[in-house]
Order: C-alpha cells, then sequence, then structure tokens
C-alpha cells in the first residue's frame, strides 16, 4: 500500500477545487517522539511534511485547524498581501523537506494575513521549528520555538487561565527549557505540579520529569564550572500525588 493519498480541497479563499497528499493513517506511527510532540518516523514519508494544504490557483495555504470559511475582508486581506503575488504552483504531489518548509511558511503568511487564532499560528510556528531541527539547523529551530513560545502564551493568556489546559502549560515550559530560559520553563512546569484542579497524570508526570532533567543538568554544569547556585537552590521539587485513574 502506498504511503501517499490524494484528498480533494476545496479553497476556502478563491473556491477553486485542488488535490492535495495525505499520508495514509498506518504509516503516521512514530518510532520516537521528542518532549514536545516533535516525531520521528521509519517511513520514507513524514506525515508532518503534509499537513499543510496550498491552492495553487490562488496560493492560499491552511491546516485542518485552521478556519473553515472567510468572510470578503479577509479573502480581500489575502489577497492583497499575498494573492496579488502568487505564481501558481502545484503542492500536491510528494513533498520534500523543502517543499514541506514552503507550504508552511505559506500557511504562516496566511493565517497572518487573515487573522487566523493564535492557537493555529502557535502550531504551524512549532511544526516550522520541528522542519528545521530535522535538518539539524538548530539557530532557525530555536528561533521558531521562540516565536512558538510567544503564540503558545497568548493563547494561555486569552483561554489557558480558565481551561486548566495543563498540556499547554507544559508546553510552555518545555518551550521555555530549549530556548534556554531555565526560570521561566521552571515556572511553568511548576504551576501544572502545584495546581490541585489539575488531574492530568501525563502532563503532571511530564511536568516533574522535565524539571527534573533541568535540575540534574543544571547541577553537572555546575560540577564542570562551580559558581552561582541559586537556580539549583530554586528547583526543589514539591511533592505532589499523581492519581492514576486521571
Amino acid at each position: 500500500m502506498e504511503p501517499l493519498y490524494q484528498s480533494k480541497i476545496e479553497c476556502i479563499c478563491c473556491e477553486n477545487t485542488f488535490m492535495t497528499s495525505r499520508v495514509r493513517p498506518s504509516f503516521k506511527r512514530a518510532s520516537k517522539t521528542d518532549t514536545d510532540f516533535c516525531g520521528y518516523y521509519k517511513s520514507e514519508v513524514n506525515p508532518d511534511f503534509y499537513v499543510v494544504r496550498v491552492c495553487p490557483n490562488c496560493g492560499f495555504a491552511s491546516t485542518e485547524n485552521g478556519m473553515g470559511r472567510l468572510n470578503d475582508q479577509q479573502k480581500k486581506q489575502y489577497q492583497d498581501k499575498i494573492g496579488l503575488r502568487w505564481q501558481k504552483q502545484e503542492y500536491g504531489g510528494e513533498r520534500g523537506a523543502n517543499m514541506a518548509m514552503a507550504s508552511y511558511k505559506l500557511a504562516l503568511l496566511s493565517a497572518q494575513a487573515i487573522g487566523e487564532k493564535d492557537r493555529v499560528i502557535a502550531g504551524i510556528l512549532h511544526h516550522i521549528a520541528w522542519l528545521y531541527r530535522y535538518e539539524a539547523n538548530q539557530n532557525d529551530e530555536k528561533r521558531f520555538l521562540r516565536f512558538a513560545l510567544q503564540a503558545y502564551i497568548r493563547v494561555y493568556e486569552a483561554e489557558g487561565v480558565s481551561l486548566n489546559n495543563a498540556k499547554l502549560m507544559y508546553l510552555i515550559g518545555e518551550l521555555n527549557r530549549r530556548i534556554g530560559e531555565l526560570n521561566e520553563a521552571i515556572r511553568w512546569f511548576s504551576r501544572v505540579v502545584n495546581d490541585k484542579k489539575i488531574v492530568d497524570a501525563a502532563m503532571i508526570r511530564a511536568c516533574r520529569e522535565q524539571w527534573q532533567l533541568i535540575r540534574e543538568e543544571t547541577e553537572a554544569g555546575r560540577k564542570n564550572a562551580p559558581g552561582d547556585t541559586s537556580l539549583i537552590d530554586s528547583m526543589a521539587m514539591p511533592e505532589q500525588t499523581i492519581s492514576t485513574s486521571a
């Protein structure tokens, strides 16, 4: 069975119908997953390369999580900022790393042009960081992790407080850790661990594990370069019983 199949899409911007490649579910199982949910696949086809749908007619690019329709003002905003300069290109077939990156950056520009939700923009930015990670491009990976982090924080400020979204809080902590903002990472991990209203056992456990990882790495660094221990001293982890039934 081929890993790719064709799916028909109607562009929500120009109403053109086009075909885009999708990855069959049986080929989406990751062999390894990073702590910020970046997946690695044994198959030659990377499902992350096919998340974005790109209209070959007008260039509007989106993901399944994006808006289901655009109003006239949003269509005009897209056309004025991007569509008028679009030269017809086909993204519906097999994609390599370069084409995948181009599709995500088109999705980012499209989302920004129409005023897409921060949650969707954060996901696009995070995926771009993953693509740079696959290439071992650490500078650009961290640059887009920082952009994604800023967007996730906006999501939390808009909706996370009321939802007690443990996964979102964990991600904010983990992206802080990955870009070297260790104090901020600890602060977000501790929010999840200490908040009695959060019962997501998997995220509580993940926060404790990453908190401990920061402590171990910081202690190892201190042994190599003795000096200020204030960060380590602030890392005492509170005990909290994690319910296995959650």
